[in-house]
């Protein structure tokens, strides 16, 4: 690669890991559907200008609404606000290393999806390394008290794994630019009310005002358009492979930055997901945005869902060759 996606590729680890540290932050002054409102309506007010700018917008919705609107439902909708619930409870590093199985349940539902692509030996031990882990790490949580937490994050996983074979198998021809921003504006706008139902009684500290901003700006909009970049000076299938680092990031912050333990079980159950995530996905060369999940997230977290970026502005990505739904991973958070 060349410098320049390796530059991109070391942003977009570090930027796509962090968002469980901010939702954590966030989440302590605001509930989980203001914080989903501001993070979709900042990332929507910044992306819909210039997925308007690319023209055809309303043919695209008239076209593809349904599987847009399931497409936003498992991507945003829905896992967002359940991991941002359970990061009431749960640390972020925990939250970010469940999340980091999206993959590896990707590569099971995928059969359910219509693939047919055999399942080696190396995808199979790799399901059950990545499982592995997942049970090492939820072990010290499965208690009453953390029961609908773990729940959670499972919806949240089920979510991000189902939604890029949505794209897959139904959006292949609709612009990333033209699939996110009504998503997000979507998500925006059925959080609003709960989001204003349940503002706080007293006015949130600097430190969430900055979570939200972070969650909104960098690790939704700006990120997204470093993904891009990151796609057209990697390739796809390049671009992708940062997220395996993004869990460790994930516990990283959460240790430097919130105290939170950095245990022997925390470590072994990164190393599992991690060598399970590779050998699952080996055969396939992608992750979540393809026919196997990753984020996210749009991600991430992370979705992420949406990928993230660094310093440089939003621009709009107006390269004949735009990218296409089916380059997209969330990631995220």
């Amino acid at each position: 690669m060349t410098a320049r996606a390796w530059s991109l590729f070391a942003l977009m680890s570090v930027l796509w890991g962090i968002p469980y540290l901010m939702i954590k932050v966030a989440v302590e002054g605001i509930s989980p559907s203001g914080v989903v409102f501001a993070r979709c309506a900042l990332g929507a007010a910044l992306l819909l200008p210039f997925a308007l700018r690319q023209g055809g917008l309303a043919r695209v919705l008239r076209t593809h609404w349904r599987p847009m609107a399931a497409f936003a439902c498992t991507e945003i909708i829905v896992p967002w606000w359940t991991l941002t619930d359970a990061e009431r409870r749960l640390s972020s590093s925990t939250a970010g290393l469940l999340i980091a199985a999206v993959p590896i349940l990707g590569v099971a539902l995928a059969r359910l999806f219509g693939e047919r692509e055999r399942l080696g030996a190396r995808r199979l031990t790799g399901l059950g390394l990545g499982l592995a882990g997942v049970a090492v790490l939820t072990a010290p949580h499965l208690t009453v008290a953390d029961a609908r937490s773990l729940a959670e994050v499972l919806v949240t996983i089920v979510g991000y794994a189902v939604a890029p074979l949505i794209v897959a198998r139904h959006l292949k021809p609709v612009p990333t630019l033209q699939l996110i921003a009504p998503c997000l504006t979507l998500a925006a706008v059925v959080y609003a009310p709960a989001a204003l139902l349940d503002r706080p009684a007293t006015a949130p500290g600097a430190a969430v005002w900055a979570s939200l901003a972070g969650l909104g700006v960098i690790c939704t909009a700006v990120a997204f358009v470093g993904f891009l970049e990151l796609i057209r000076e990697a390739g796809p299938t390049r671009a992708v492979v940062f997220t395996y680092v993004n869990p460790a990031v994930a516990v990283a912050a959460g240790v430097a930055f919130l105290d939170e333990p950095l245990t022997a079980g925390v470590l072994a159950a990164f190393a599992l997901i991690l060598l399970g995530s590779v050998l699952a996905t080996a055969t396939a060369g992608r992750r979540r945005g393809s026919t196997v999940a990753a984020s996210g997230p749009l991600g991430s977290g992370g979705a992420p869902a949406v990928a993230a970026s660094g310093t440089p502005p939003v621009t709009a990505p107006a390269a004949p060759r735009s990218p296409r739904s089916e380059d997209v991973d969330r990631h995220g958070g």
